[in-house]
């Protein structure tokens, strides 16, 4: 059985038949990651022994007819933001390195209670502050079709994983495009549910009012399958929703004809890639052959989306990230000098524990939020803000979906864009809207470009009104039965 193409579907049904055991499936995955990772450091944990425990209790479970869901013994991994007792936790950052939680996030806990095998933790952008994997401060992700180029971020590291064959699925976050870019860029499925529909609890902060816990997979059946899992109200997070979870699973394969799915003017607009637009262009015409009526339509405050983003979300940053202060937990400067005073030894901590981006993103946090600057720019953004919003909510009084590209360009060079910040916020110039309106989104395999004779994958974004997971589900799900290309995964 070769993993790297093996769907969460196909496993679990070869589990359910004892084709193959729990163990002998992490022992193929662990065996990829040993053959692939020095390559993509996808990882930043790779726990051998406890993967490989949690696989043995799945299989006594399952020789005993216990089995705790149709996912149990299939193994995953998750980005290195989730809290996982007993697991070293950092965040990507050099400030939370050593950090052990005594606790799991509530959707750890919902993996395990599923029964889902947990291989490690993959990198990440530091605090999740990136869009290319390029800010953790231990390692950068390579892009599995061409080692030059970024994965995408900050989830890059899952769907590197996810899309090298090191496992069948992920966890990542999307505060801005986190799961949905990197998902583009990688060639697998990624979604952000509706925001309040899965728990944060338990998962380190970067903008609490964006920040969605999503899954990311190989087909849009296996990210139903998680978000099944994954889904439902917290009593620890007071924003998740209390709605009843959908059997997602069983609810894609509904035909499209005569869905309405809106198409933005303001998203193709100048500064897309040529190749990228026709990719998106023919993933329409796809869409339409299905029975879909496509309509234009337009979404005016779409172009103030990024400059309201990075206002509110650095805002966010600098009050969550505040609580690192060398006191509490992870690094403290004062083993290097315990006679300094405590104003020495927040400052000191925090200019040696957190990287360029991280310090970047506090200083635009704390200068809107500042005396003078708070009216001016953050209270201004969250006029914007809802402005964004009611876009939304106006196209959905007319289509069933809309239907965006994801990301302008296919992934980047490795440093590219390293130097020039705004050239590196701008990768998520579709993505961001969704955040601020709180929407579900989905990316979506389209196809790929070829550059200096690599090929490199385009996803389309398909987005939905609040709680309507199912229904981009299945626009996705059909979609991937008419699209013309073979998503072979990558040769390594």
């Amino acid at each position: 059985m070769d993993i790297s193409k093996t769907t969460i579907e196909e496993v679990s049904n070869l589990l359910s038949k004892g084709e193959i055991s729990s163990v002998e499936l992490a022992k193929k995955c662990l065996g990829r990651i040993d053959e692939v990772e020095k390559k993509i450091d996808a990882f930043i944990t790779v726990d051998h022994e406890g993967a490989l425990r949690q696989a043995q209790e799945s299989d006594i479970r399952r020789k005993q007819g216990k089995t705790l869901s149709k996912l149990d013994g299939v193994p995953i991994s998750i980005k290195d933001l989730f809290c996982q007792k007993d697991i070293e936790t950092t965040a990507g950052s050099n400030i939370l390195k050593g950090f052990v939680p005594p606790y799991d996030a509530t959707v750890v806990k919902k993996i395990k209670e599923a029964g889902m095998v947990i291989l490690g933790k993959n990198n990440l952008d530091a605090f999740a502050h990136g869009s290319s994997t390029e800010n953790s401060d231990f390692k950068t992700t390579k892009n599995p079709w061409d080692l030059s180029r970024v994965p995408g971020g900050s989830s890059g590291g899952s769907a590197a994983a996810v899309a090298s064959g090191e496992v069948f699925a992920s966890l990542g976050t999307d505060t801005g495009g986190s799961i949905r870019q990197p998902a583009s860029l990688c060639s697998v499925v990624g979604l952000k549910p509706t925001y309040g529909r899965v728990s944060r609890y338990g998962v380190i902060a970067m903008a609490s009012s964006l920040d969605v816990v999503g899954p990311i997979a190989k087909t849009t059946s296996d990210v139903a399958l998680m978000l099944e899992v994954i889904a439902g109200k917290d009593d620890l997070d007071a924003t998740t929703l209390d709605e009843v979870v959908p059997h997602y699973s069983e609810e894609i394969g509904k035909s499209i004809k005569g869905k309405k799915i809106a198409i933005p003017k303001e998203y193709f607009a100048s500064g897309m890639d040529e190749d990228v637009e026709k990719l998106i262009k023919d993933a329409v015409d796809k869409i339409k052959y299905l029975g879909a009526e496509i309509v234009e339509v337009s979404m005016p405050y779409t172009k103030y989306a990024l400059e309201t983003y990075y206002i509110i979300q650095p805002a966010e940053v600098s009050s969550n990230l505040s609580r690192y202060d060398g006191i509490k937990y992870g690094y403290s400067s004062i083993f290097n000098d315990r006679t300094q005073s405590l104003d020495n030894l927040y400052e000191t901590t925090r200019k040696e524990g957190f990287g360029s981006e991280a310090k970047r993103r506090i200083m635009l946090g704390t200068y809107v939020l500042s005396a003078g600057y708070y009216d001016a720019y953050y209270k201004k953004a969250l006029k914007l803000r809802t402005l964004v919003r009611k876009d939304f909510d106006e196209v959905f009084k007319k289509a069933d979906a809309i239907i965006t590209p994801v990301s302008p360009t296919p992934a980047f060079k490795i440093g590219e864009k390293s130097d020039n910040p705004v050239q590196m916020y701008l990768s998520d110039i579709y993505t961001v809207p969704i955040n601020p309106a709180g929407v579900p989104a989905i990316s979506t395999p389209a196809g790929f470009v070829n550059r200096e004779g690599k090929k490199l994958p385009v996803g389309i974004q398909v987005i939905a009104p609040h709680l309507c997971e199912s229904r981009l589900l299945n626009i996705s799900y059909q979609f991937e039965k008419v699209r013309n290309f073979d998503n072979n995964y990558p040769q390594l």
